[in-house]
């Protein structure tokens, strides 16, 4: 299995080697970037190039390790043994399984997506260092063994909102997605919109990379509001030449909302502006 991007991603060679290294290497793997430039997308067209099924398990702040591998429905089974039923015999009935255990269970390989495993407690990568590693998890409840049948391509995401242990570190492949150069981001835009006009692009692209060089910006705009701001810009008809406009009293570009997302850089950006045009 080896991937080489798709039509609809564009992956830059350092990143398509990242993915088959992992895979060769039969590791998860690691992926940081600012938010936006495409790792959660990346471990989904993963799995469409490579023709596998994908799980997906997006991780939130209460989020435990356990809940991966498995869930015991403790209040069902009291409920239903108030009710006399039957079922309350077989203990597996209250074990809902997690997106490992399905994974592990499949006869053919799938992918699974950890997403924005930083957002969890410091504790959560630990308590999945040995499921990770060894491909199986024991369930006390049924005292049951459950080993993957087939080793599953395992993407995890990370957008360095807190540092990850340097145990778990060691058991994955790492990959860093640079923020895409000019040249890269055009391929990108292409994909999206094959039929845009080559004036209004190179003019929203100088637009876009300008704002991103703007120092102090609290959020930089990333990939995916650009894409934003230039689906809006071609559904509103707007022409390249205002994307610079000759007012000295208007300096934000039309459709900002999609780039800038709060008060204060849309602040920063109108008086860096005001200053440039001053000292002209």
């Amino acid at each position: 299995m080896r991937f080489e991007g798709t039509d609809t991603y564009v992956a830059t060679p350092d990143l398509m080697l990242a993915v088959n290294a992992a895979i060769t290497l039969q590791r998860p793997l690691l992926i940081k970037g600012e938010p936006g430039t495409g790792k959660t997308l990346l471990a989904e067209e993963v799995a469409r190039a490579l023709d596998l099924p994908l799980l997906q398990w997006h991780i939130k702040s209460t989020t435990k390790a356990q809940q991966g591998l498995y869930e015991y429905d403790a209040v069902s089974r009291l409920r239903d043994s108030q009710l006399g039923d039957e079922k309350v015999k077989d203990i597996s009935n209250y074990i809902v399984k997690g997106v490992l255990w399905q994974a592990f269970e499949r006869a053919t390989p799938g992918v699974i997506l950890i997403d924005e495993i930083d957002k969890a407690d410091i504790e959560f990568p630990n308590d999945l260092l040995r499921e990770l590693d060894r491909m199986e998890f024991h369930v006390y409840e049924t005292r049951q063994t459950v080993r993957a049948v087939q080793r599953p391509i395992v993407i995890i995401t990370s957008n360095n909102e807190k540092e990850l242990p340097d145990a778990f570190l060691r058991r994955c492949f790492f990959h860093y997605i640079k923020f895409p150069d000019k040249p890269t981001m055009q391929k990108i835009v292409d994909v999206h919109f094959p039929e845009i006009k080559n004036v209004l692009l190179k003019e929203a692209l100088e637009v876009f990379f300008q704002l991103r060089d703007v120092p102090g910006l609290k959020k930089k705009p990333s990939t995916s509001e650009l894409i934003d701001w230039l689906k809006l810009l071609l559904a509103e008809d707007i022409p390249p030449e205002a994307l610079h406009s000759k007012d000295q009293k208007v300096v934000v570009p039309p459709l900002a909302g999609a780039l800038l997302k709060n008060e204060q850089d849309v602040h920063l950006f109108e008086r860096l502006v005001r200053m440039a045009q001053q000292n002209r």
